[in-house]
């Protein structure tokens, strides 16, 4: 992956204008569909390691760009709906770029579902499935690499392909990159990366493609990879990309660069649709706990690199002054304690929220008013069950307890909770999912929003050789495998239980009513 983590660097006085000299450009893209709230955080960190390495660096977001001057040029649909939507495209821009949207939700909701029906209308006119937060294709999949290498041979079928194609040919007139760097981080993703490489590789064959990101990193994993993009892609990073593309383009070594950290400057943040800048940030790669079962960072071996808390803090200040965001988004796998007890001592100046694992720290209190006190407005709390054994199973290690003294505790302090839960898993069966919807019910009233996901197995875990199983998707790519549940809790009995008991009762309606549609956790602080 092109996936932005901390690096240690020290001062140095080396003039970045000879170095650049000697070193190859590079332009890093960040290919459509991405929710468009904040910026890419991991196309802006590798800018700043190259930047500081004195590497001639350009950034594009491209599905920022693609989703605005798609629904900008659309001017079909026959409907009432899609008309009034059409109509309405840039006063709904504006609007979800005010706060004043956000204090009433059906303004906001009104709002973000017409924007999506313009991008829904413009993607079945070209035979795809598109929202603010997704893309599909009803012909090309994305787990299968000869759809992604035709989908880079028909690039001009993708409903993008005015626009990035116009766009990269400006790039390249301006001054020519050496080198593209292209961040795949979701599925969603895929498709139109490819079709984006397979316009540079027709059009400017002698460029060299690199792909990386949280994506691609998985496919690395899969026993007996090998990269199946040959001739089209001269590269696959996993992991922390910074040194290897530093090495790629002649900069500077970690040990010589300069000016450490995230560079937002050649990115558009008042396009973005939040009602301020988002600053998005990592304080480490990996996850410190990495036991829970089925987990990827576990499955791929992940290391855990944490950043000194101080540097962190400075940093943030740092670009705080620098771009003037209004509201920080941790982007770690979960916060360290550690972490959030430096936070409260020094807090970082601006509101925040990110990822949490549920420890007793967040039953205490005094810990949890010190989190409100340093500027935290939501926490996300990956509780999953309502059933102890499950949680056992799952290897969360966390009791059921503390996770009820959490949500009080944190309710009481004004932090809002973000709650995911997980079904279908194998440890669990109906009763225990029933106690999951009992746990719910009385804790309705310390819970703000809720996600609710059926379980899908991870291919190449540990855990998923002691269950019989069969292709979820077909193809190369496929990252996740359906099972046959030991219980025969299988998932369309677990859709069931979701929709027939578990959403009937009002308070549970209510809380679930509260998720922003396609924007969920991003815009779920603003409220």
């Amino acid at each position: 992956m092109l996936r932005c983590r901390d690096q240690q660097y020290v001062n140095c006085k080396q003039d970045k204008k000879d170095a650049m000299a000697n070193t190859q450009s590079i332009l890093l893209i960040y290919p459509p569909i991405a929710k468009p709230c904040e910026p890419p955080a991991g196309i802006a960190r590798l800018a700043g390691a190259l930047r500081a390495g004195g590497v001639d660096c350009r950034t594009y977001d491209a599905s920022l760009d693609g989703m605005l001057n798609l629904g900008q040029g659309f001017m079909g649909g026959d409907d009432t709906w899609t008309r009034r939507a059409v109509k309405h495209w840039n006063a709904n821009l504006t609007a979800l770029r005010s706060p004043d949207l956000y204090k009433t939700r059906d303004r906001y909701k009104r709002a973000v579902l017409d924007l999506n029906r313009v991008l829904h209308m413009a993607g079945l006119a070209s035979g795809t499935m598109m929202s603010l937060s997704n893309f599909s294709s009803r012909s090309l999949s994305p787990v299968r690499s000869s759809d992604l290498m035709q989908a880079a041979e028909t690039c001009e079928s993708n409903p993008f392909f005015p626009i990035f194609s116009a766009k990269l040919a400006a790039f390249f007139a301006e001054r020519a990159p050496d080198l593209v760097g292209m961040s795949i981080n979701f599925m969603s993703q895929a498709l139109c990366a490819f079709a984006m490489i397979g316009f540079i590789k027709k059009r400017f064959p002698k460029t060299r493609i690199i792909c990386g990101g949280g994506l691609v990193t998985s496919w690395m994993h899969i026993p007996g990879f090998k990269n199946p993009f040959q001739g089209l892609v001269d590269e696959l990073v996993s992991g922390p990309g910074e040194q290897i593309l530093l090495e790629m383009c002649g900069g500077a070594r970690s040990d010589m660069a300069c000016e450490p950290g995230y560079d937002f400057s050649s990115l558009a943040w008042d396009r973005y649709l939040a009602p301020e800048r988002v600053l998005p940030y990592s304080t480490s790669q990996g996850c410190y706990w990495r036991k829970c079962a089925f987990c990827p960072e576990k499955s791929e071996k992940g290391v855990y690199r944490p950043m000194v808390p101080s540097a962190v803090v400075a940093e943030l200040r740092s670009l705080s002054q620098r771009y003037a965001p209004g509201l920080i988004h941790f982007l770690d796998n979960a916060l360290s304690p550690k972490l959030m007890a430096h936070l409260i001592e020094n807090p970082p100046g601006l509101p925040w929220y990110g990822f949490v694992r549920i420890t007793p720290h967040l039953a205490d209190p005094a810990f949890v008013s010190g989190l409100k006190a340093s500027g935290c407005v939501m926490l996300k709390l990956g509780v999953e069950s309502g059933d102890q054994t499950v949680l056992d199973e799952l290897s969360k290690g966390v009791e059921l307890a503390t996770v009820s003294g959490a949500l009080k505790a944190l309710k009481r302090a004004g932090i809002a909770t973000y709650v995911y839960l997980l079904f279908g898993t194998p440890a669990e069966t109906l009763e225990k999912a029933r106690r999951t919807l009992d746990f719910t019910l009385d804790h309705a009233g310390s819970i703000d929003f809720l996600n609710l996901a059926v379980f899908n197995l991870p291919a190449y875990s540990d855990e998923a050789a002691a269950l019989q199983t069969v292709p979820f998707y077909e193809g190369d790519l496929s990252l996740y495998r359906e099972f046959v549940h030991p219980a025969g809790w299988h998932r369309d009995q677990v859709r069931r239980f979701l929709s027939k008991e578990f959403k009937k009762p009002a308070s549970i309606r209510t809380i679930l009513n509260n998720d922003p549609p396609f924007f969920t956790s991003n815009h779920a602080a603003f409220f």
